[in-house]
């Protein structure tokens, strides 16, 4: 796969950005953050060139689809209570899953629990 520098990254960046209508500081954020890990911005280079993930950056085996879905759940969630932010905007939904998935690489153990334990559910005990 080819590398991919700042004027690639900050271009998809921006265009996903309009279109999820997210904010220029966390969009020049996110941009800094994939360009300072090589294997998330390959992976975002992949989702962007192909529409599909390659899953080969894992986090403790957490790869960025695990972490769509733990948004997902938390996503219909939000639907239940009324709020519609993220219904019909995939690009909000991958630069968020591409965020969580660069702060998990940080504070992984933050994370892992956070996935295990809020399930977005209204009950206790899903897994």
């Amino acid at each position: 796969m080819d590398t991919y520098g700042r004027k690639e990254i900050e271009q998809w960046i921006r265009t996903l950005g309009e279109s999820a209508k997210e904010g220029e500081v966390f969009l020049k954020a996110l941009a800094e953050a994939l360009l300072e890990e090589p294997e998330a911005a390959q992976e975002f280079a992949y989702y962007m060139e192909t529409g599909d993930f390659l899953c080969k950056m894992k986090v403790d085996g957490y790869t960025v689809i695990d972490v769509m879905v733990w948004q997902m759940d938390h996503f219909k969630a939000e639907m239940d209570r009324g709020k519609y932010e993220m219904k019909d905007n995939s690009s909000k939904m991958i630069l968020r899953a591409f965020d969580t998935l660069l702060k998990m690489k940080q504070q992984p153990d933050r994370y892992k629990m956070l996935m295990q334990s809020e399930t977005g559910t209204d009950y206790p005990g899903k897994y």
